[in-house]
C-alpha cells in the first residue's frame, strides 16, 4: 500500500530489490497500516496527468477537468496545476473520456481522481483511481469555480448530480491556478524534515491567492507528523501570470525557524522549462542544482526579495542577538564581560569637523599625486613637500595595539568621510593588513575586502596604507609565490595605495618576494627594516648602523619607492631616531624615509620630532584617544609641536580635536577589549616586546590569574629572544619569543635548562618551525648548537634557502571550483578565493558563522557587543529607509532540552527564537556527531525504526546501515565507507538529531 510517496521505491538494479522491498513495506506498514507491496511496471520520465471526477453513485459521473501533478520528488507531488495546459488536446479529451468510462461503469460515487502516467510520445497508462480528495484539489476549485467538498458533501446525503447542479456541459475550466506545497524540509540536505520553533508565521494574500493551512508564531514543528504546513494556490487568467502571482506569495509569506522548501519551489518557478511547461516526473532529479537553495537568486526587481541571504537578513540578526543574550560572547573573542557598557542604547555620534584654515593652501592630496603620476611621482612629491608628513595609524596598529584588533568596519564608516576631510594633508592613512585581515572574520566576522572596498568608496582623497609580512602576506606561515602576487594584485585594485612590505627577520629573499610583488601590483613599495637593538649603543650587539644601512641599501636596490623605520617595541630613542635618520638621508637624498614606533616607554613623540629634525619626510602617530602606550605616538601632540616651525604638518587642531572627541567615545564601547595596561612602561628596553604583543600578553596573562607573573613573562622574553638569536621581533618572529617565554614560565625552565635538554623538551610548534626555518633566516644565522639539538632530536632537516620557495603554485581554479560547489557561484569572487587560500580554516568557520547569523557587520557595535536585556527597545538600520523596531519581551526557563526561548516584537509583531543555553548540562546526554571518515551520521532528526548491523559485520559502501523514521518517511542510511563495523551508537526507537552518529566503520 502506498500514497503521498510514502511506501514507495523505484528498483533500478537487482540488488536494490529487496531492501527497497523491505523499506516500501516497512513505511506503508508504519503510514497506512498494510505492509503489502504491489509490482508495476516503472515509466520512465512520464507526465503525471490525473483526472478529477465526481460521481454520484447511479453511474451519472462528470470530470472537472484535469492536473499536471509532474513535480515531484520521491514520487511525493510537489508543485500541481490544472489545467495541464501543454497537453496537446486530444489526449486531454481522451484522459477525461477514459476517466467518465471507468468511473461510470463502476458507479463510482463521490469524488475521485483516475491518474494516468503519459510517457514521452504522448502514450497514456492508467495507474490508479484515488477514491478521495487530494491535497492538489484546490487549483481544481480554482479554475472550475466548484467547491469539491462541499459537493461531496451532498452527494453523501444523497443528492444527484444534477441536483448539486453539476452538469457536464457547464463545467469548464477558466485561467490556470498552481499549487505549491510548503514543507519543513531542508532540499539542500535532499529534503530532510527539519523540526524547530516557528519563530515567525505570516502568511501571503492578495488577488487571486487562496492559503490551506494552519500555523503561527511560536509553533513546535516536531518530527511525528507530515511535513506540509501550508499550500498556497495562486491563480490568473494565464500561465505566466499565476506563476508570476505565486512568485510574489512565496516570496512575501514569512515562515522563519525551520527549514522550508520554499526556496526550492522558487527555483523550480524560475527554471525555464518550468516557465515553458515542459516537465516530467524527472524534473528535480535532472535538475539538482534547484535543491542548491542557498546560492540562488531570484528574478525580483528587489534585491532583498531576489538574494536569499538578504531576504532571511532580520531573522538572522535577531538570532544573534537572542544567542548573546542568552549565552554572552564566547571565550575567545576575549572580551571581559563586567566591562561591557550597558549603558550604551545608541551609536556614537558621527563627529563634526569644523572647516579648515590651513587644507585649502595645501597640495590636493598624496593620493592624486599617486593617480596621476605613480609610484615613482609620488616618491618625488613626498621629497619636494615642504613640511613633515604624517600616517594615521588609528584605523589599524593603533586598535591593534590597544584593543586586540577588535575594532569593527562600522566605527570606521561612521567616521570616514570627516577623516578624509581631516586628513586631506596627510600622507597615508593606514587601515589594513597585519591582523586586521583574519581578526575580521575570525571575531569580527565580516569581510576583510568589504571593509577595505567600502573605506575606499568614502575616503576617496588620502592613500590607504596596509602592512604586508613579506612572503606570508597577512599570513602567519609561507605561501606559494602566485599567491602572494595575487593577493597583492587584489590588495591594490580594491583600494590599497602604500604597501608597507616587511619581514619579521628582516630575511632579505622574503622581503624581495613581497616588493616584486607589490610592483608587479602597481602599488607603492615601502620597503621596510624591522628595528631592534639600539644604533646608539655600540653594547648593543649585531643591529648597529651599518646592519641598518646595508639592509637599507638592499631595499633600495629592490625597487622599493621609500624606506620605512618600523620600530615594532618602541625601542628607537630620539638619540637613535637621529643617528639612523641623518644617515640614510645622507645616502639616500631622493628617497623618502617613513619612521614608525610605539610608545610603549613613552618617549615616542621625542623620538618622531628628532626623526623629523633629522630628516625624515614621514611619521606615524594615532589620534589622541587612541595614542600613548603600546599604541603609535599623539598625532595631534607631535602637531602642536610642529606647528609654526618649517616641519608644520598642515592638520587642523580643531579638525583633530573634532575626531578625537568621536574616538575617545568610541573606546569607551570596546572596553571590554582593554589590557588593563594604565601607563607607559620604560622595561620595554630590557624585554623588547612589541606593542601589539605586549598588551595580548598583558590581557592573557591577567585572564588566567596570573597577575603576579607578569613581571616573570617579561623577564622569560627578554630570555627567550637571546636564547633564539636575539632576533627583530615582529609577526610571526614575535609569536616564536612569546610562545618560548610562556613555555619557560609554565615549565619554569631556565636559559641553561633550554639547551641541556633541547632534544627532549616539547617546545612550542612555533619554536621549532623556527628553528626548522619555515619563517627564513635570522640576521646572524640560527643558534647554536641549540638548533641542531632540537632538530636532531625530531629527525627534522633543516630549510635551506626561502621557504616558500618550495612550494608548488596554489591551484585556484580547483579551490574555486570546489568552493563554488560549496557556497554557490554567486557567492565565491576572486576575493573570497584570496581569503580562503590564506585562511582555510578561518574562512570556513566564517562561511557557517554567516550562514547562521548573517552579516552581522551591519549591528550597530553597542548592540554587537552588548547583550539586550528584557523589556529593551532598539532600533535596527537594514539599509536606506529600513528600520525595525526590536523589542526584547521575554527569556524563558530552560527547557528539558537545555534551550531558552526568546521573544521579540518587531514593530509590534512577536518572533520567536529558541537558543541553546549552553551553561546549562541538558538532562539528556548530547550525542556523538560523525563527519569524520567511517562515521556514519543521521541525514535528519527522526527516530530509528530498524538497525541493520552489529559490531564485527563486514560491510560495503551502501548498504542499509539503519532506517530512519522522520514525518512519516522513512529513509535507508547507506554505509560511507567498506570495512568492520567498530560501534554502533542506536537503537530502535532512539530519537536522533541531523548529523547524530550512528554507526562507525572501520
Amino acid at each position: 500500500m502506498g500514497g503521498g510517496g510514502k511506501g514507495m521505491r523505484v528498483v533500478r538494479r537487482e540488488e536494490d530489490l529487496i531492501p527497497f522491498w523491505e523499506a516500501a513495506s516497512s513505511e506503508a506498514l508504519a503510514s497506512f497500516g498494510d505492509g503489502s507491496v504491489f509490482i508495476e511496471r516503472f515509466v520512465d520520465r512520464p507526465r503525471h496527468i490525473e483526472v478529477q471526477i465526481i460521481g454520484d453513485g447511479t453511474g451519472n459521473v462528470v470530470h472537472l477537468w484535469e492536473r499536471d501533478c509532474s513535480v515531484q520528488r520521491r514520487h511525493q507531488k510537489v508543485i500541481e496545476m490544472a489545467p495541464a495546459w501543454t497537453l496537446p488536446d486530444q489526449l486531454r479529451k481522451d484522459l477525461h473520456e477514459y476517466a467518465i468510462s471507468l468511473t461510470s461503469a463502476a458507479k463510482y460515487k463521490n469524488a475521485g481522481t483516475v491518474e494516468f502516467l503519459v510517457d514521452s510520445e504522448n502514450r497514456p497508462y492508467f495507474i490508479e483511481v484515488n477514491p478521495r480528495i487530494q491535497v492538489e484539489h484546490t487549483v481544481t476549485e480554482e479554475v472550475t469555480g466548484i467547491d469539491l467538498v462541499q459537493s461531496q458533501l451532498k452527494i453523501a446525503a444523497g443528492a444527484s448530480l444534477e441536483e448539486v447542479g453539476l452538469i457536464q456541459e457547464n463545467i469548464s475550466a477558466r485561467g490556470v491556478a498552481i499549487q505549491c506545497r510548503v514543507t519543513t524540509e531542508n532540499p539542500e540536505r535532499d529534503f530532510a524534515p527539519d523540526t524547530g520553533t516557528l519563530s515567525l508565521y505570516r502568511h501571503s494574500a492578495g488577488c487571486g491567492v487562496r492559503m490551506d493551512g494552519i500555523g503561527y508564531s511560536g509553533l513546535t514543528i516536531t518530527p511525528y507528523f507530515d511535513s506540509m504546513m501550508v499550500k498556497y494556490t495562486a491563480r490568473g487568467s494565464t500561465f505566466t501570470e499565476t506563476v508570476n502571482r505565486m512568485n510574489r506569495v512565496l516570496q512575501e509569506c514569512r515562515i522563519r525557524g525551520v527549514k522550508t522548501n520554499i526556496p526550492f519551489l522558487l527555483n523550480c518557478l524560475h527554471h525555464p522549462d518550468f516557465k515553458a511547461g515542459k516537465l516530467t516526473t524527472a524534473f528535480i532529479d535532472e535538475n539538482p542544482q534547484l535543491k542548491q537553495t542557498s546560492s540562488s537568486y531570484w528574478q525580483f526587481a528587489n534585491d532583498e526579495q531576489a538574494d536569499p541571504k538578504k531576504t532571511f537578513q532580520l531573522e538572522r540578526m535577531l538570532r544573534y542577538l537572542a544567542n548573546l543574550a542568552v549565552n554572552g560572547h564566547p571565550s575567545e573573542l576575549g572580551a571581559d564581560p563586567t566591562k561591557l557598557a550597558t549603558g550604551f542604547t545608541s551609536s556614537v555620534a558621527r563627529p563634526k569637523i569644523p572647516t579648515s584654515q590651513t587644507a585649502s593652501s595645501k597640495n590636493a592630496g598624496m593620493r592624486h599625486i599617486l593617480l596621476e603620476k605613480g609610484p615613482e611621482g609620488l616618491a618625488k612629491a613626498v621629497r619636494q613637500h615642504k613640511g613633515l608628513l604624517v600616517t594615521d595609524t588609528t584605523w589599524r596598529d593603533a586598535h591593534q595595539s590597544l584593543l586586540a584588533t577588535r575594532m569593527r568596519t562600522q566605527d570606521l564608516i561612521r567616521c570616514a568621510d570627516e577623516t578624509n576631510t581631516a586628513l586631506a594633508n596627510a600622507f597615508s592613512l593606514e587601515m589594513w593588513g597585519g591582523a586586521t585581515f583574519d581578526v575580521a572574520m575570525r571575531f569580527l566576522h565580516e569581510c576583510p575586502w568589504k571593509r577595505l572596498e567600502t573605506l575606499r568608496e568614502k575616503v576617496p582623497d588620502v592613500p590607504f596604507q596596509m602592512l604586508l609580512r613579506g612572503a606570508n602576506a597577512v599570513g602567519y606561515t609561507n605561501y606559494a609565490d602566485n599567491v602572494v602576487y595575487k593577493f597583492c594584485k587584489q590588495a591594490q585594485t580594491s583600494g590599497v595605495d602604500v604597501f608597507r612590505v616587511f619581514d619579521s627577520l628582516n630575511y632579505l629573499e622574503n622581503l624581495k618576494l613581497g616588493v616584486d610583488a607589490v610592483g608587479t601590483a602597481g602599488g607603492f613599495v615601502e620597503g621596510t627594516m624591522s628595528y631592534t637593538g639600539d644604533v646608539a649603543d655600540p653594547s648593543k650587539g649585531k643591529y648597529n648602523l651599518e646592519y641598518y644601512m646595508n639592509l637599507g641599501r638592499e631595499l633600495v636596490d629592490m625597487g622599493s619607492h621609500s624606506l620605512a623605520i618600523k620600530d615594532m617595541a618602541g625601542l628607537l630613542t630620539p638619540k637613535a631616531a637621529k643617528m639612523l635618520v641623518s644617515a640614510l638621508r645622507a645616502e639616500f637624498p631622493d628617497i623618502p624615509i617613513h619612521v614608525h614606533t610605539h610608545d610603549t616607554a613613552g618617549s615616542g613623540v621625542a623620538s618622531m620630532l628628532a626623526a623629523a629634525e633629522a630628516g625624515a619626510d614621514i611619521v606615524d602617530g594615532a589620534i589622541d584617544a587612541l595614542s600613548g602606550m603600546t599604541s603609535q605616538p599623539s598625532l595631534g601632540a607631535i602637531a602642536a609641536n610642529l606647528r609654526g616651525t618649517d616641519l608644520e604638518t598642515g592638520l587642523d587642531p580643531e579638525q583633530l580635536g573634532a575626531m578625537n572627541t568621536y574616538w575617545e567615545n568610541v573606546r569607551s564601547l570596546y572596553a571590554p577589549f582593554e589590557s588593563g595596561q594604565l601607563s607607559g612602561s620604560s622595561d620595554v628596553y630590557q624585554h623588547e616586546i612589541p606593542g601589539g604583543q605586549y598588551t595580548n600578553l598583558l590581557f592573557q596573562s591577567k585572564q588566567l590569574g596570573l597577575t603576579e607573573k607578569w613581571p616573570e613573562i617579561k623577564r622569560k622574553y627578554a630570555q627567550a629572544n637571546i636564547i633564539l638569536g636575539d632576533i627583530p621581533k615582529v609577526t610571526p618572529s614575535s609569536k616564536v619569543v612569546g610562545d618560548l617565554a610562556q613555555f619557560m614560565v609554565a615549565q619554569n625552565l631556565e636559559p641553561e635548562d633550554i639547551l641541556k635538554q633541547a632534544d627532549t623538551l616539547a617546545f612550542p610548534d612555533s619554536v621549532v618551525n623556527y628553528l626548522k626555518g619555515d619563517i627564513g633566516i635570522p640576521p646572524g644565522g640560527f643558534p647554536e648548537p641549540l638548533r641542531s639539538k632540537v632538530l636532531r632530536g625530531r629527525g627534522l632537516d633543516p630549510v635551506e634557502g626561502r621557504p616558500g620557495a618550495f612550494l608548488k603554485d596554489y591551484d585556484f581554479e580547483k579551490e574555486r571550483e570546489s568552493l563554488e560547489a560549496k557556497y554557490g557561484k554567486s557567492y565565491i569572487d576572486e576575493k573570497d578565493l584570496l581569503s580562503y587560500a590564506l585562511y582555510p580554516d578561518v574562512f570556513a568557520k566564517w562561511k557557517e558563522y554567516e550562514s547562521v547569523y548573517g552579516d552581522v557587520d551591519m549591528l550597530p557595535t553597542h548592540l554587537f557587543l552588548n547583550p539586550m536585556k528584557v523589556g529593551q527597545e532598539v532600533e535596527l538600520d537594514l539599509g536606506p529607509g529600513k528600520s525595525k523596531s526590536v523589542k526584547m519581551v521575554s527569556i524563558s526557563d530552560v527547557d528539558e532540552d537545555g534551550s531558552r526561548m526568546v521573544m521579540f516584537l518587531v514593530n509590534g509583531e512577536q518572533i520567536y527564537m529558541s537558543v541553546t543555553d549552553t551553561s546549562v548540562q541538558s538532562k539528556f546526554a548530547i550525542r556523538e556527531k560523525a563527519g569524520a571518515p567511517g562515521t556514519v551520521g543521521s541525514p535528519m532528526p527522526g527516530v530509528v525504526v530498524s538497525v541493520k548491523v552489529k559490531p564485527g559485520d563486514l560491510i560495503q559502501e551502501g548498504d542499509t546501515v539503519a532506517t530512519l523514521s522522520a514525518m512519516k518517511m522513512e529513509t535507508s542510511i547507506p554505509a560511507t565507507a567498506s570495512g568492520t563495523v567498530k560501534r554502533v551508537t542506536v537503537n530502535v526507537g532512539d530519537k536522533v538529531e541531523g548529523d547524530d552518529l550512528l554507526v562507525e566503520i572501520e
